[in-house]
């Protein structure tokens, strides 16, 4: 389908919403010029104001400056909500290499294992192509989770999007996120680099 996939995590319902509210306001703008371009258009008549004067120059400056308070506020209170979370309940290390994920469970007993992308051949038919693991991560749900992520060769991409998360993961340099699950369930992510 052409939507966005069901949200799993309060950070992806924040983003949907956020979604909803500026691509409403580009219909809203979108809406308005179009307005404007078929009245000028079948209007016969001239204003010596319409192109140049005073007022209106000084409305369309200061009407994109409101419409982008409008998109900037709710865009600000997303970029926090995002932000690191101090106590969380389990720390996940994430390592990408070329064509598999490395994971490492260190809060506990020391856990490490690859995860590698099933061959076609071997997946489950009904299944996604491409996308399920042989090894999946486990992770808690209703738990602040941290991830670490970084790489050991190229430039690679942690996402999943029904958690509305995503981070580049850099030879050499440790990315962190943050997240919470808020329903059970097999979600599935990928590598959003072209790292081969």
């Amino acid at each position: 389908s052409m939507t966005l996939q069901d949200s799993a995590s309060p950070v992806m319902e924040q983003l949907i919403f956020f979604h909803d509210h500026a691509l409403m306001i580009v219909l809203m703008i979108i809406t308005a010029v179009f307005y404007t371009m078929i009245s000028i258009i079948q209007n016969k008549q001239t204003s010596r104001f319409i192109l140049e004067g005073q007022m209106i120059e000084t409305l369309w400056t200061i009407a994109p400056a409101i419409i982008l308070v409008f998109i900037a506020i709710p865009s600000l209170r997303l970029l926090y909500l995002m932000d690191e979370i101090h106590n969380p309940a389990m720390t996940l290390k994430t390592v990408g290499h070329q064509w598999y994920w490395s994971y490492e469970y260190s809060d506990f007993t020391k856990l490490e294992f690859d995860s590698y992308m099933l061959q076609q051949e071997d997946q489950p038919i009904n299944s996604f192509r491409l996308l399920d693991t042989d090894n999946r991560v486990v992770l808690p749900m209703n738990s602040p989770i941290r991830m670490i992520v970084t790489a050991a060769d190229v430039l690679h991409s942690w996402t999943v999007p029904s958690l509305g998360v995503k981070t580049d993961a850099t030879p050499g340099r440790l990315n962190q996120m943050s997240f919470s699950i808020n329903r059970p369930g097999l979600l599935y992510g990928q590598c959003s680099e072209i790292c081969g």
